[in-house]
């Protein structure tokens, strides 16, 4: 029986070209709708269990960030649960990538990351629903007509600073949403101690998937209408980026006194930090504390480090189109960006697993130390 190579569900993304022989499969990665953007695939191969796959991603070669394939391996899954890493190499003559496997299973599904779906995605604000540390927001709806989700935890009461995090902007890093469900499982613990101070003295809002869309249709980076809502954030617009004037508009209700921004990198093996240096009126004191909360997340997680990250931007040269920048500026207030690797983590490489869901929810919990290290200065 011949193979089969489907994408028709939740964040699905492939186009066969040529599937007559197994160990040359020829694939492309559709690009997110009404943009160039492309590089997320997730797709899935029924009657492969024992067939020696290979699979050529063809217009590897055309990819948003085509420094990510050097030194990537994909994941794959036959349970939809864990997700390791199998043998893929990029030929940056032919421009294809190309993935080697042999499954021992009947199906078995490859992803660019592990996906981090809906339904999961309604389980973890069913979840954090269910503690009676949460309140459930319901922010508005996307284009395509999906709820923006936001939990709030703790009151809204004078001497309580606002803080917020965010993630997944970009909808094909779904490592932001694995982070996340690290964090919010932390912050929601009754019996953890540093989680119950932090509750007790400042109010978050969480917003744990910000294009739910894009995430839904399998895109890399953009929502429904193939906007980028990390370049809108200067003047959002209800008619093409909802989700992000929906959450500034929830900002300015309720002030920002910090703000993190997960994100996925494709190119750099590195957890990191980027900042908001370049905004105008960016101080010393705003540098100290942005220091404090890199080095205290070091301190609380060995993934974390502050070697390599972006380039600083220039003194009053930041792009204030950008979530960071631009609440940084506008409210006055401490805000980064968080990069994570789609690849592995090169200062502590897994082979089996690379970077993993394990390890983003490790990163995501232990952000409540690095934001302990900094709540007096916000």
């Amino acid at each position: 029986m011949p193979i089969h190579i489907s994408d028709q569900f939740d964040a699905g993304n492939i186009v066969v070209i040529d599937d007559r022989r197994a160990d040359q499969v020829k694939l492309a990665i559709r690009p997110d709708h009404g943009s160039e953007h492309y590089q997320w695939f997730h797709f899935r191969v029924s009657g492969a269990r024992g067939v020696a796959l290979g699979l050529e991603i063809t217009n590897a070669a055309g990819a948003s960030y085509v420094g990510g394939w050097a030194g990537y391996q994909a994941v794959a899954s036959s349970d939809r649960e864990r997700w390791y890493r199998v043998p893929t190499t990029w030929d940056a003559e032919a421009g294809v990538l190309r993935i080697e496997h042999t499954p021992d299973r009947d199906q078995i599904w490859y992803a660019y990351f592990a996906p981090y779906s809906q339904e999961r995605h309604r389980d973890l604000v069913a979840r954090c629903g269910e503690s009676p540390f949460a309140q459930l927001q319901r922010l508005g709806a996307t284009l395509d007509g999906r709820d923006l989700d936001l939990i709030q935890v703790g009151e809204a009461a004078e001497g309580r600073k606002p803080v917020w995090f965010i993630a997944r902007q970009h909808p094909g890093e779904s490592m932001a949403e694995w982070w996340m469900e690290g964090f919010l499982d932390r912050l929601l613990d009754a019996d953890d101690a540093l989680a119950r101070g932090l509750r007790d003295r400042l109010t978050f809002y969480v917003v744990p998937n910000m294009n739910p869309d894009g995430s839904a249709r399998g895109h890399l980076r953009t929502n429904a209408a193939g906007v980028n809502l990390n370049r809108v954030w200067h003047e959002p617009s209800m008619e093409t980026e909802p989700e992000v004037k929906l959450v500034r508009d929830a900002m300015d209700a309720a002030g920002v006194a910090f703000c993190l921004d997960v994100h996925g990198d494709e190119a750099l093996p590195y957890n990191f930090i980027a900042g908001a240096e370049g905004v105008p009126g960016f101080t010393e004191d705003m540098l100290d504390r942005q220091e404090a909360f890199k080095a205290a997340y070091v301190r609380a997680n060995p993934d974390f480090q502050t070697r390599y990250g972006y380039p600083v931007s220039p003194p009053g040269k930041a792009n204030l189109t950008m979530c960071t920048s631009q609440i940084a500026h506008r409210y006055q207030a401490m805000a980064m960006t968080l990069e994570q690797p789609f690849k592995d983590n090169a200062d502590a490489p897994d082979a089996i697993y690379g970077w993993s869901p394990r390890r983003c929810r490790q990163l995501g919990a232990s952000a409540l130390d690095a934001l302990a290290a900094v709540i007096d200065r916000l």
